[in-house]
């Protein structure tokens, strides 16, 4: 068996890949890029709809599976996604992220009848020691590169400053709950279900698109797709390599918590200053 043609936490043969395939799926990432990058809407329905049928067209399979990825987004893009720890926008903005996760994966379940979709906290794999000194490392970096790029670049300004208690309080549960949302949708549903027709590192590229697209709506403009690329990619690799949620996660939560210190810093410096720019 070809070891290229092989999930590597699976352990299963993949379809053989037709150029004729990535088409759609390219289209159908691409309309993200639209929705959240550009902003470009209703044209990114148009051209979502374009790669579901065109999918339709060659292959059955992998369009159920692009329409999941498509319900996703569209759900994403019904409200604004821009940061904002308001009540109001705090709960419509939960809402749509935890319909965007759990619509796909009740059709998986329900409607498909199968288990594409899943969410693999326990492996009963012990994490290795390179895997264990990169938990330490990711917060590190994040120490050393996070309020450079926030501060330099004027993008912490596109999350609001903090003014309350209450507010800092919903906007640590808010950083938290969507570095959660991210590695449920965009790594265990997108990822997971263009592994089933393309190779890892194709299906992380088309992964990658979406998830960049969608930080960059949530404020991580200016050079930040420098940083969320390079992130996205790492954080699809990495579970290609080890199958596991709970690792992912815990890399992102970890980045996460130097996201939030250092953006409530870039706002008040007088708020955990414990960074050097």
């Amino acid at each position: 068996m070809d070891p290229a043609r092989v999930d590597p936490t699976g352990g299963a043969r993949l379809p053989d890949l037709r150029v004729g395939t990535i088409v759609p799926a390219a289209t159908v990432s691409f309309s993200a890029f639209l929705m959240f990058g550009a902003h470009a809407r209703p044209l990114a329905y148009l051209v979502l709809v374009a790669g579901l049928l065109a999918a339709w067209a060659l292959d059955r399979p992998l369009a159920k599976d692009l329409l999941l990825i498509g319900i996703g987004i569209t759900i994403v893009s019904s409200t604004s996604m821009a940061a904002d720890v308001s009540w109001p926008r705090f709960v419509a903005i939960g809402t749509a992220l935890a319909l965007a996760v759990t619509t796909p994966f009740v059709i998986d379940r329900r409607v498909y009848r199968r288990r594409a979709i899943r969410f693999p906290w326990r492996t009963g794999r012990r994490w290795p020691t390179a895997e264990r000194w990169y938990v330490v490392a990711v917060p590190v970096l994040g120490w050393a590169i996070l309020p450079f790029y926030f501060i330099t670049s004027g993008a912490y300004r596109n999350w609001p400053a903090i003014t309350d208690g209450g507010e800092l309080a919903r906007f640590f549960v808010g950083v938290n709950a969507v570095g959660t949302w991210d590695e449920l949708f965009f790594i265990c549903t997108c990822f997971a279900l263009l592994r089933r027709h393309f190779p890892v590192w194709l299906a992380n590229l088309l992964q990658a698109t979406i998830f960049v697209s969608f930080l960059w709506e949530l404020g991580y403009r200016e050079w930040g797709p420098l940083l969320t690329t390079p992130f996205a990619l790492l954080q699809g690799w990495i579970f290609a390599r080890t199958g596991s949620l709970t690792y992912v996660l815990v890399v992102h939560l970890l980045f996460d918590a130097i996201v939030f210190l250092a953006i409530v810093h870039a706002h008040h410096p007088e708020l955990f200053p414990i960074f050097v720019y």
